[in-house]
């Protein structure tokens, strides 16, 4: 069994997504370089909401490889962006592969970043960057799941390098490097404690929320931790006056992905009023 495909020259791939709101209705633009793609632009919602998948027909990253993405979002507009599957990192001789993603908000703009799970792979050398600019009344909902290893397979995450950097600028920053090697991280009980998936769901705004609104969202969701197989390995707090953080541990993916997709419903609905609409790709 193999942790990667063939070897390859390193592929490079951009794409430059823009999103206008046009006689009401979100309009999706795209242009790329290499193998990154967008699907069709979907409507489930109405014309208000534009739904796309983003495609990447290698299906994974091996050391050298890049996918660089640029989000710009116009004025009211409001974009859904998911993957049809996880990013896979796989093992690597030594070049580190990179995903990184710039989006932009404009005024009244709305982005709800939604790609499945990231795979780190044993062996792999990987970064994954986001960074969100909000303009005032620009909001954001968004998440970062990761795997490390393959559990299920008997691959256990035994060496490697999986480093992640989530931003809002000036307001919010998270990085960090997970190191296979490091027990105390991935094992000590002020880490992973042994867990392997991280999950980290966010709904951030360009200005300060107010503090009834940021108390019935955490509420919100704080109840469905609570009844949640997960409860004793996450919680929500407001991180900043602009900024609501649900972070959860889980031994794989499923339970994970479980959890948020409910919190990212229950805060659709408090802070949006709008219903849960899953892209058709997470029922596949």
């Amino acid at each position: 069994m193999t942790d990667a495909p063939p070897a390859h020259p390193s592929w490079h791939a951009s794409l430059a997504l823009q999103y206008a709101l046009e006689q009401g209705r979100t309009v999706a633009r795209h242009q790329h370089e290499g193998p990154l793609r967008v699907l069709k632009s979907l409507y489930p919602e109405g014309d208000a909401i534009c739904h796309n998948v983003l495609v990447h027909p290698p299906s994974g990253l091996v050391g050298g490889d890049t996918l660089a993405m640029q989000l710009e979002l116009g004025e009211g507009a409001h974009g859904l962006v998911t993957t049809p599957g996880a990013t896979r990192f796989y093992r690597s001789a030594g070049a580190q592969a990179a995903q990184t993603l710039h989006a932009r908000l404009a005024p009244g703009a709305r982005l709800e970043w939604l790609p499945l799970e990231a795979l780190a792979y044993p062996g792999c050398h990987a970064l994954n960057r986001a960074v969100f600019e909000l303009a005032p009344e620009a909001e954001l909902l968004a998440w970062d799941i990761t795997a490390l290893g393959l559990p299920q397979a008997g691959r256990p995450f035994e060496h490697g390098r999986f480093a992640q950097h989530l931003e809002i600028p000036g307001i919010w920053l998270e990085r960090g490097v997970i190191a296979a090697e490091d027990g105390l991280l991935l094992d000590g009980a002020l880490g992973l404690a042994g867990q392997r998936c991280l999950a980290t769901l966010v709904f951030a705004a360009g200005a300060a929320l107010p503090r009834a609104r940021r108390e019935r969202a955490l509420d919100a969701v704080r109840a469905l931790i609570e009844g949640h197989a997960l409860r004793s390995m996450a919680g929500a707090t407001a991180a900043h006056e602009r900024v609501l953080v649900l972070r959860c541990l889980a031994p794989l993916v499923e339970p994970a992905a479980d959890l948020l997709r409910a919190c990212w419903a229950a805060w659709r609905r408090e802070l949006w009023g709008l219903t849960a609409v899953p892209p058709r790709t997470w029922s596949l």
